[in-house]
């Protein structure tokens, strides 16, 4: 009856600890995505033998939670935890009174609680197990504590299971040359999960920023003064889309067509322009960038863009490529309405009308536009703080500069004439 207790043979990869040396493996993943019981299983690894009374590699470890509570019910005995993962002949004991577990090898795992830092000054570990890092109110504290503690053995090493937020020790920890990562999305434990908790959270949540986070576990970042926040973007979001009175397809071109280019940014956007210009207001629809691989694909990619949305109108950056922008993309549709703008200013100068647009809520998002919302919330007064080209950002700068800032620049109120 071995075999249920035989991890290795059951675990994803994403559940395996890397065979690189390292001193923190980051467990980095959504919601349901299996990351308590890679945990469990690793603090298991650390302190079995080969026989229930053989010493492991570790014999102190820390579990360390966001509170007691939450270690002792999911670290502990929870589904995915180390009481449930044990097999019968070295599942260890829990001591209430003194908050840890004691395996029949004499392995000892004490329990802390983030919300108390100061417990963890005192203890030494040679492991440690931690737990929903990002949700801890006093992360900082609570981590650099524990690392004064791992100091036993020759090599002491520590897990993190989290789904990642936005945090300064988090990408601290991330950006340590002795810190790996295994990362994994909720589908990728969809076996062991409720269909109709998948259909939910998809339904609700797919093609969000937040689903992003904490379905797929990807870490978004908001750039210190960022003219976009994920809190905003999150803000503006829609589920229905109005009627639009125009619809304008942007392209910001990359400089080279070939596979080592940067992508060719192409946005879908439309607006609502009945009443005076501060009424006006306008919905990005889609994201529809692509690899620039040559320009005849970027080129066809925006033409169908303009079909599937019925744009009235293609606006493209020609800084870079000039007369040749509309040349390739009349080669494919000459009666197409086109129009060439032309960069005069740097791109943090042109987005700033725009990031105004969206303080003043004017503008809306669909879903699905997660590659743009992460570029947005990398774009700050000192420039674009991402990697590569802002290109996604470029192009919707342009549509929206097309749809709403440059006729809102001329727009007169109607006069009422008097006749005497």
């Amino acid at each position: 009856m071995a075999l249920p207790y035989l991890f290795e043979f059951w675990a994803m990869e994403h559940q395996l600890p890397p065979e690189s040396d390292w001193r923190t493996w980051v467990i980095m993943g959504g919601r349901g995505a299996g990351k308590t019981r890679a945990g469990s299983e690793w603090v298991r690894a650390e302190v079995e033998g080969a026989m229930p009374l053989d010493a492991g590699r570790s014999r102190r470890v820390a579990l360390v939670g966001e509170t007691i509570e939450q270690v002792r019910e999911v670290m502990i005995f929870g589904d995915s935890g180390i009481l449930g993962c044990s097999p019968p002949d070295r599942r260890p004991e829990w001591q209430a009174t003194r908050k840890r577990l004691v395996w029949p090898n004499g392995a000892i795992a004490q329990v802390f609680s983030a919300h108390e830092p100061e417990s963890l000054r005192g203890p030494q570990f040679d492991a440690a197990w931690v737990d929903e890092l990002a949700k801890w109110k006093k992360a900082e504290d609570a981590w650099d504590m524990l690392q004064f503690g791992l100091r036993l053995g020759q090599c002491p090493r520590q897990v993190v299971t989290t789904t990642p937020r936005n945090l300064g020790v988090l990408k601290r920890i991330l950006a340590n040359p002795s810190t790996v990562v295994t990362h994994a999305g909720t589908e990728a434990n969809r076996a062991f999960l409720a269909d109709s908790f998948l259909q939910e959270v998809r339904s609700r949540y797919a093609g969000t920023r937040l689903g992003r986070q904490e379905l797929d576990g990807v870490l978004l970042e908001d750039a210190e003064g960022a003219m976009w926040t994920l809190a905003g973007l999150e803000a503006c979001r829609i589920e229905d889309v109005p009627e639009l009175s125009r619809i304008v397809v942007a392209v910001d071109p990359p400089v080279t067509g070939h596979a080592g280019s940067d992508e060719c940014g192409i946005l879908v956007v439309g607006a609502i322009t009945e009443g005076a210009p501060q009424e006006w207001r306008a919905v990005v629809l889609e994201d529809a960038s692509v690899a620039a691989s040559s320009p005849t694909a970027w080129a066809q990619a925006a033409i169908d863009a303009m079909q599937r949305h019925g744009a009235e109108r293609l606006v493209a950056e020609v800084n870079q490529g000039g007369d040749l922008v509309e040349t390739v993309l009349r080669q494919i549709d000459p009666l197409m309405p086109y129009r060439a703008v032309r960069a005069s200013r740097g791109k943090t100068a042109r987005a700033e009308p725009v990031a105004a647009l969206y303080e003043q809520k004017r503008v809306r998002h669909v879903r699905g536009l997660g590659a743009l919302e992460d570029q947005m919330c990398r774009m700050t007064a000192r420039g674009f703080e991402g990697k590569g080209s802002p290109d996604r950002v470029d192009a919707l700068v342009w549509a929206l500069q097309d749809l709403m800032i440059g006729p809102a620049a001329h727009w007169r109120r109607p006069q009422i004439r008097t006749l005497r």
